[in-house]
């Protein structure tokens, strides 16, 4: 068997991190080693997964320098063929592994393996509502405005792949190799899965089921949105210096989608002028969002202006019914979509 080599970037996360390192000990796919990365973290988090014993378990430590550094430092320590990353709050279910070793194993030209993600709240609970992205044919346009993979706990990625897109960059005075740039706070994954889609053949594709649970959390509020938004300008303008054309025709669409995203964020954070004003930039930026995707658009207009508008207690018992309507609708097309996977 093929070893996988799994980063934790470790930084406040105690309330969460015994759960997150459970899940990978739980992997029905055995031959692993967990490197959790201490990226200077003032809690008690690295205390408890000292606590954990397994002998695939390493714990290495750093300055505090940001998530992109720990994943950077994990790589650089990994001896397996295989490289997952999972996010010190998120969950993985058992058999997550195994699943996307089974997919490289079959699919030679795939380097990036990913999944859906479930969505769980603060506690750990089940919010009924998926991230449902495209799945194969996955172009650097869509990675960019719509970022299929979803977050940083879904891919399982080749070795050869961070070879293929390695650069040397003097971030912490070492002249080390580089895969993700410490630069970023925000799209760090986008940033990357760009480069492998511009600079390399391989390919990206995902599998129907949702392996990840994707933990939202309220920390953050409207002064990170505006952050987010920073760090898109800055994965524009690096891109565009090496691929001018894509940036030429998708910068603009990509930050009206990300406005989107953004306000829809902002509704769950049940910031009501916050989520309007990140509506409306969208279609200022680029109002063919209406054309390309009218009923997430519409929808998301809709959250925004009923949350401003509406009394609260209302709006909570349309958004339950919502929420549930969506989770429900989701399920199904998973579910259906497996099935035709087996068959």
């Amino acid at each position: 068997m093929k070893i996988v080599s799994i980063v934790i970037p470790v930084y406040q996360v105690e309330k969460y991190i015994a759960a997150t390192v459970q899940s990978v000990l739980d992997q029905t796919y055995k031959d692993f080693e967990l490197l959790i990365v201490d990226d200077g973290s003032p809690d008690k988090s690295v205390e408890i997964c000292q606590q954990f014993t397994d002998s695939r378990i390493k714990i290495v430590r750093q300055e505090n320098r940001g998530v992109c550094a720990a994943r950077n430092t994990g790589i650089r320590q990994a001896q397996g063929e295989y490289l997952a990353f999972l996010d010190g709050d998120d969950l993985w279910l058992p058999e997550k592994l195994e699943k996307h070793i089974e997919h490289l194993e079959n699919s030679a030209a795939v380097g990036v393996s990913f999944s859906r993600s479930a969505f769980i709240d603060e506690a750990g609970q089940p919010l009924g509502i998926y991230q449902m992205p495209k799945l194969k044919g996955i172009t650097a346009p869509q990675l960019l405005c719509r970022n299929p993979i979803g977050n940083g706990s879904t891919p399982v990625i080749r070795r050869e792949v961070f070879e293929d897109i390695k650069f040397k960059e003097n971030f912490d005075g070492s002249g080390e190799y580089c895969y993700f740039d410490e630069r970023l706070r925000h799209f760090e994954d986008v940033e990357c899965w760009l480069r492998i889609a511009l600079q390399t053949d391989w390919q990206t594709e995902g599998i129907p089921e949702a392996l990840t649970l994707y933990r939202i959390t309220s920390g953050g509020a409207s002064a990170n949105l505006l952050k987010q938004l920073e760090d898109l300008e800055k994965v524009l303008e690096k891109t565009g210096s090496y691929a001018p054309d894509l940036i030429a025709q998708w910068g603009n669409p990509a930050k009206a989608y990300e406005l989107r995203f953004l306000a829809r964020r902002a509704v769950r954070l049940q910031e009501a002028s916050t989520a309007v004003e990140m509506a409306h930039r969208a279609l200022s930026t680029h109002w063919r969002i209406l054309l390309e995707e009218p009923r997430r658009t519409l929808l998301t207009l809709a959250a925004a202006y009923s949350l401003w508008l509406l009394p609260r207690s209302l709006y909570s018992q349309i958004e339950a019914l919502a929420l549930k309507i969506t989770g429900a609708t989701q399920k199904r097309r998973i579910l259906q979509e497996q099935s035709k996977q087996l068959a």
